[in-house]
């Protein structure tokens, strides 16, 4: 590797960093970025210990810096396939929020209505004495569990075993259903199974790309790099991005000759509509693709008739020609990727479109082969292990809850009664199963590495329910949080580079994270302590030995590969062992037949659709209620993918005179989440300190609103006050980032000045088939408070980008700054002098 001069770069002012081009086709070259903390220099680190990102879902994988048993900073890993060496700024700075001083080191128990510190023995003690009870008084459906998406994959596979069979409840569920639910959803109802079909090296290859809900540049950077330096390269790629915001993607499909479409929120399955109505009216249709390998299509062009480009305009409110040129690129591509994210996930009708993205590719018959491919993106590092192990509700390696025979190779691997799993009935979701410890039917909730008291819609009553004396609340994490300080009993846990563990990125791509440091004080790793409370639950299996029977995370691996045997996310070919000695990640199926894994699915139009195979035999598209067996093997007994078609319905909130916006909530690139670790990382926080509001010039001049000004945006639920950003936002639409509670500032809510949460403001609602709320979808008024003394601290960076002059651009300063290296030039022979 070589270091140029003026290499380093300010990883946050310039968060994507200098551009290495590609042509179509050709492999992305090797750029490694690297930060260490103030002082050190690389000969400084005694150690570098291998691990992939924990605050997104791109898998970034790179190494711990390791200096006096300390974590000192991060490089990428140039061999790896999903980065070649390249770090986004939450994987260059993020790695700080471990070494916080406030840390939970030991655990904490309530007593006399406040928290205080106990021991590991008086802490599960309670916590045993607690669940014993009520399963002995009110029986299984009395516990509920409630994670995250940034376990590993050891973690939830011991939490499904745990609750799904040894509890026997059905109330678990993962934070991924706020983020990723419909991915699963929209692929279950297409391909009647989870998985990814694409993978990244289609952006090697693809020659129009096609984003739709998907700000890639801010929630995924590092694969916005990769799609930046296909973009400067030969033969570029046309972009096409969806999205009401003006994004860096968005002005990437301007400058591609690409197309930029903003609808307005909450109308995306009538755009998709209006696509697929001109891709197919036009012809570019492969039929003889559908033919052998769909089934639907009849219906789908029946239901797409009635969405041409002037009625769809109507209803979005964009052009007729924006709709038709969209749908021009997108029905000549030659090798079309497309990639969804919660622009789409999180709207009103989010199963219904993400199906539809689905029908585009296949209808052009682009699938399975090389810049042919579909990305239903997850939002968290490990958000595909949480569907895969079975701790989101899903049963794990994406078996079928109804299917009997599925049902019972599970009890086999678990040597458990098959009775004592429950699959009477679809799994409870997240939204239900709050709705029941509002009820009282559950009694106790343990939550782990997530914060719903921030996360969840409508926070009033998310509050409100939490603190219910009755409710017994458990909560596991590093910090304590706003839901950690509404608990019963807090856990500290070690988190990402405390612990050994495995987890699969959006991709399918599997990286082993090693132990770098010790975790702080009494924490102790999630599996410890699922481990720790089976143990002294004192499970058994059928033949009376402790279960779980692992001890481990390398046995709880080798486990899971087990059960995975023939099971369409095929672990047998992986360990620790194989993951340790492979220079990169590793894509899934990895078996005996794919050894090196697989890095497409759907090749040759071959499906794991079959009924008797299939995770799922699919949903309602309006009620979300599940199909029976009978009715799939009539749809599609030859295991093909179905081209389902969807109706356009309003939304249930909808704009009117006393709430005249649509507001959506997301993300920045530098922050994640409720900001539990960005916020307590200093480069990151600095560069994102406070909630802000963006509205449209238009709608700016409009209310008499200007850049810096405090305004309060309300909600039939509720208000917030925020600072003003004046942006490239489409008119009628207001974006406020969701990542800012109350930890670092009142406490666990609101305080007398108002809330800033942009929870405190969205429905309780939700997809009628992924379960996934609907943080897209509420109708919101602005109106200005006070003059503001500047420009609003928000990001320069960005879909934040202001429009007005005279606001100063977001940097990080010497703190801020990544080393860039490429690798040495190859020598052509000759002399030199």
């Amino acid at each position: 590797m070589r270091r140029e001069p003026g290499a380093g770069r300010d990883a946050i002012g310039e968060p994507w960093g200098s551009r290495t081009p590609y042509p179509a086709g050709g492999s992305w070259p090797v750029r490694v970025d690297q930060h260490l903390a103030e002082g050190v220099a690389e000969q400084d680190v005694q150690r570098w210990v291998r691990t992939a990102s924990l605050l997104h879902s791109n898998g970034d994988a790179m190494d711990i810096a390791v200096r006096d048993g300390r974590i000192v900073g991060v490089r990428g890993r140039a061999d790896d396939r999903v980065n070649r060496g390249r770090l986004g700024p939450k994987d260059l700075f993020g790695w700080r929020a471990n070494a916080s001083p406030d840390r939970l080191t030991r655990p904490l128990v309530r007593r006399d209505g406040q928290l205080v510190e106990t021991d590991w023995d008086t802490a599960m003690g309670h916590l045993v004495e607690r669940t014993k009870g009520l399963l002995s008084e009110r029986g299984p459906s009395s516990i509920g569990f409630y994670t995250t998406g940034q376990l590993f994959a050891e973690e939830y596979y011991t939490l499904a075993a745990i609750g799904h069979g040894a509890i026997g409840t059905n109330h678990m569920d993962g934070n991924t259903r706020l983020c990723t639910a419909t991915a699963a959803a929209a692929l279950k109802e297409t391909f009647a199974c989870d998985g990814q079909p694409g993978s990244y090296t289609d952006v090697d290859h693809a020659d129009v790309i096609a984003l739709y809900g998907h700000n890639a540049a801010e929630t995924q950077p590092v694969l916005w790099m990769r799609m930046l330096d296909r973009l400067a390269g030969e033969d570029p790629p046309k972009i096409v991005c969806v999205d009401p915001r003006d994004t860096e993607v968005a002005r990437a499909a301007r400058e591609s000759g690409g197309v930029h479409l903003a609808p307005l929120p909450g109308t995306n399955v009538a755009l998709m509509n209006g696509l697929l109505h001109e891709i197919i009216r036009n012809g570019w249709v492969d039929r003889e693709y559908v033919d052998a390998h769909t089934v639907g299509f009849a219906e789908l062009q029946m239901q797409v008739a009635d969405y041409p480009p002037e009625a769809v305009g109507r209803i979005c409110r964009i052009g007729a020609e924006e709709i038709r040129a969209a749908a021009r690129v997108l029905g000549r591509a030659q090798r079309l990727l497309s990639t969804v994210l919660q622009g789409f996930y999180q709207s009103h009708q989010a199963s219904a479109a993400g199906v539809q993205v689905n029908n585009v590719n296949l209808v052009r018959g682009m699938l399975g082969r090389p810049g042919c491919g579909i990305l239903q993106m997850n939002g968290q590092p490990t958000a595909e292990n949480t569907r895969e192990c079975g701790a989101d509700g899903d049963m794990s390696g994406f078996r079928n809850w109804n299917n009997d025979t599925h049902v019972a190779d599970l009890a086999r691997h678990w040597n458990l009664d098959p009775l004592q799993i429950p699959h009477m009935a679809p799994p409870t979701h997240t939204m239900q199963m709050v709705r029941y410890a509002e009820e009282g039917s559950i009694g106790m909730l343990w939550v782990s590495g997530t914060n719903p008291a921030v996360s969840l819609p409508d926070l009033t009553r998310i509050r409100d329910i939490l603190s219910q004396e009755r409710l017994f609340l458990v909560v596991q994490d590093i910090f304590l949080s706003e839901t950690a300080q509404l608990a019963d009993v807090v856990l500290p846990a070690a988190t990402w580079g405390e612990k050994t563990g495995c987890f699969t990125n959006a991709d399918r791509t599997v990286h082993l994270s090693e132990k770098a440091v010790d975790p702080p004080g009494e924490a102790r790793s999630d599996l410890d302590i699922f481990l720790d409370f089976a143990r002294r639950m004192d499970f058994r299996d059928s033949d009376g030995r402790p279960f779980p029977q692992w001890r481990d995370a390398e046995s709880a691996f080798a486990a899971w590969a087990a059960s995975t045997d023939t099971r369409p996310c095929d672990y047998t070919g992986l360990s620790h062992a194989a993951l340790r000695s492979a220079a990169s990640g590793i894509q899934w199926p990895c078996d005996a037949e794919h050894p090196d894994g697989t890095e497409r699915l759907y090749v040759d139009g071959k499906f794991w659709s079959a009924p008797d195979h299939c995770e799922s035999y699919g949903r309602d598209m309006v009620t979300g209620a599940p199909l029976e067996e009978t009715e799939y093997r009539a749809l599609n007994p030859d295991a093909r993918a179905i081209l389902k078609a969807a109706e356009y319905l309003p939304p249930h909130e909808r704009p009117g005179p006393e709430h005249p916006f649509v507001l959506i909530t997301g993300r920045t690139i530098y922050h994640f989440h409720t900001r539990t670790k960005t916020g307590r990382a200093p480069q990151l926080q600095a560069a994102a300190p406070e909630v802000w509001v963006e509205c449209s010039a238009t709608d700016a001049r409009r209310l008499g609103v200007a850049e810096g000004d405090l305004a309060e945006v309300a909600t039939p639920r509720g208000a917030i006050r925020a600072t003003v950003r004046i942006s490239g936002i489409r008119d009628g639409v207001l974006f406020v980032p969701f990542h800012y509670g109350y930890w670092d500032s009142s406490g666990s809510g609101p305080d007398e000045n108002g809330g800033r949460a942009a929870n405190e403001l969205t429905i309780t609602d939700w997809d009628p088939v992924s379960k996934q709320p609907l943080f897209k979808s509420a109708a919101a008024r602005l109106t200005r408070v006070a003059a503001g003394s500047g420009p609003s601290p928000a990001p320069t960076i960005g879909a934040p980008r202001p429009v007005t002059e005279g606001v100063p651009p977001t940097r990080g300063g010497p703190d801020g700054r990544a080393e860039e290296q490429r690798p040495e030039p190859a020598r052509t022979g000759g002399a030199t002098s």
